[in-house]
């Protein structure tokens, strides 16, 4: 493979290396079934690294009975990565999996490169994601806060770099890794992001003031969440093809007939094991989803794992206090499934409730039946 210049005028994308490792405690089933959902987590993985920016040049994966408790994949292994890193040029690696601050450091001694774990990785997109002051606010307190645990293992081989991917805001200078001075940024942020909170609530209030129901679109990333919120709003919120597109929440008044409308809100998507700094982090944009009066589950019916999504993000949900609010599972991208298994309409409950419904924001097929099923919800329709 080709070397990259030397130019110190040009910023070329950073090489990746992804690691993946397969670990009996991270899945159940059958052989078959624990392979699929490990392709399936790699397959995430990547779509994550290209997320960044960054050139996705090598895919390693392993077995292991349970982590090394040093390096994580083992010496035999880490060598082996070592001599990739070396041969291709490798400027990062990443691994799918949350490191311990030791395992980091000795993987970056073994590997002689930077090595990022799963939570930096998520955080490094995050910080390229963020828009508004109340979305930075929050990511760089979810970066200071995974950094501080790692202060042990100096940057001083770092300080050369310019940026990266995961060095991006708090990672960037020296300064910033003297253990005082982040805590005490960490102090200053939280009062910030408290006035964010406060300031939210005043508007939250003012906004349900005329006791219109509030529906919040969840689900998990990239399942098309921004796409249904244009859809129904004809708001222009940014919907792209790549995880975590929309960061910060979004509210906009939803009028379904002369008589009836909601306020609707789209939120930040989740992902398979979303890492609990940044749960903790974003616990003001979250707010919205736990105050919602009806979540609308957003799934990504064409995507193979689509069962497993719907699992992971009602975990998030339970965890934020979310599980026992009203949902309506909107299974999206139902045009990319084959004619035969598409379904359109809805399904009800015993009790007459919709309780899912099949749509395609894409092309807006299904979209009335979910209409009418938000303006029963928000009626109150069929009664409790």
């Amino acid at each position: 493979m080709p070397r990259i210049p030397a130019d110190k005028t040009l910023t070329p994308a950073e090489r990746i290396m992804l690691v993946s490792v397969m670990l009996p405690e991270q899945y159940s089933g059958s052989n078959e079934t624990r392979e699929r959902a490990f392709q399936a987590a790699c397959t995430e993985a990547a779509e994550l690294v290209r997320a960044t920016g960054g050139e996705l040049v090598l895919t390693e994966t392993a077995k292991r009975s349970r982590p090394h408790p040093a390096l994580f994949v083992g010496t035999g292994k880490a060598e082996e990565l070592a001599e990739l890193v070396r041969g291709h040029n490798i400027n990062l690696a990443v691994f799918n999996h949350e490191l311990t601050p030791t395992q980091e450091r000795n993987l970056e001694k073994a590997l002689q490169c930077r090595v990022l774990d799963r939570v930096g990785l998520i955080l490094a997109i995050f910080a390229l994601r963020a828009q508004t002051q109340e979305g930075r606010l929050q990511v760089e307190l979810a970066q200071l806060t995974h950094l501080s645990a790692r202060l042990v293992r100096g940057y001083g081989h770092l300080q050369s770099q310019k940026g990266g991917i995961g060095l991006k805001g708090p990672g960037e200078t020296q300064l910033e890794t003297d253990r005082r001075l982040i805590q005490t940024k960490i102090a200053a942020l939280k009062r910030r992001l408290a006035e964010v909170r406060k300031q939210r609530a005043t508007r939250r209030k003012a906004r349900l003031s005329g006791s219109l129901k509030t529906f919040a679109i969840v689900g998990y990333t990239n399942a098309g969440k921004s796409t249904l919120f244009n859809r129904l709003t004809k708001a222009d919120t940014l919907a792209k093809d790549q995880l975590f597109a929309t960061l910060d929440t979004t509210a906009r008044r939803l009028y379904l007939t002369p008589q009836t409308s909601i306020i609707l809100t789209d939120t930040v998507g989740f992902v398979q094991n979303l890492p609990h700094q940044l749960i903790s982090a974003f616990a003001a944009t979250l707010e919205e989803t736990a105050l919602a009066d009806v979540l609308l589950h957003a799934a990504d019916a064409a995507n193979p794992e689509c069962a497993r999504q719907i699992d992971n993000v009602n975990t998030v949900l339970a965890e934020i206090g979310a599980d026992r609010i009203p949902q309506i599972l909107v299974y999206n991208k139902t045009d990319l499934l084959p004619q035969d298994e598409r379904h359109w309409g809805s399904l009800k409950n015993r009790e007459g409730k919709t309780v899912a419904v099949g749509i395609s924001a894409a092309t807006g097929e299904g979209l009335d039946a979910l209409r009418q099923a938000i303006a029963e919800y928000a009626a109150g329709f069929p009664e409790e």
